[in-house]
């Protein structure tokens, strides 16, 4: 999935193809994605101890408020996006910028919440190497997202700018 701030008209999602390569809109990041998904949920399985939720310790706890924290920030950025949601990260050819919501809080929340699930899930496994896993996630989305912010910077370019200036990367408050 994708954090864009921009988001075309409804029935737009023709925008995604109209005039660019698979290439050109990022397609490759996708592609890269989806097994640094596989890899959050599946490590921490592997490399992990669940305990039962009526023995949940600290770090457990705080995982299962994290990943419910991140599968609701995550769902309301995507409701937000609505028809405009794109997993590439070049905006859509029609694309307004959105700046209200979700986007308020962060200019990436569907990055921001994939890595609270990822730290999340890691920390309710109890799983050193999903939280390493975690760490890979966040360098991953931060670079994406910082392809992303050139094309932004590109399509709208004082706005993003203030944008910016205002509002956190990925993490509420501290990034």
């Amino acid at each position: 999935m994708a954090g864009i701030v921009a988001i075309g008209t409804p029935g737009s999602m023709a925008d995604t193809t109209e005039g660019r390569s698979f290439r050109d809109r990022g397609g490759w990041w996708v592609v890269a994605q989806l097994p640094m998904l596989l890899l959050a949920y599946l490590v921490p399985l592997r490399y992990g101890r669940a305990l039962p939720l009526e023995q949940l310790d600290l770090p457990g706890g705080m995982g299962v408020a994290l990943l419910v924290a991140g599968v609701l920030q995550t769902a309301v950025s995507m409701l937000t996006l609505g028809r405009g949601l794109t997993p590439y990260p070049r905006p859509l050819e029609g694309a307004v910028l959105r700046t209200q919501g979700a986007y308020a809080i962060v200019r990436h929340p569907i990055y921001g919440g994939i890595l609270f699930m990822s730290i999340g899930w890691s920390l309710f496994q109890h799983s050193l190497a999903g939280l390493a896993i975690a760490v890979l996630l966040l360098v991953f989305f931060d670079r994406k997202a910082a392809l992303e912010e050139g094309w932004l910077m590109l399509k709208f370019p004082e706005e993003y700018a203030l944008y910016r200036q205002r509002v956190r990367k990925l993490i509420p408050g501290i990034y």
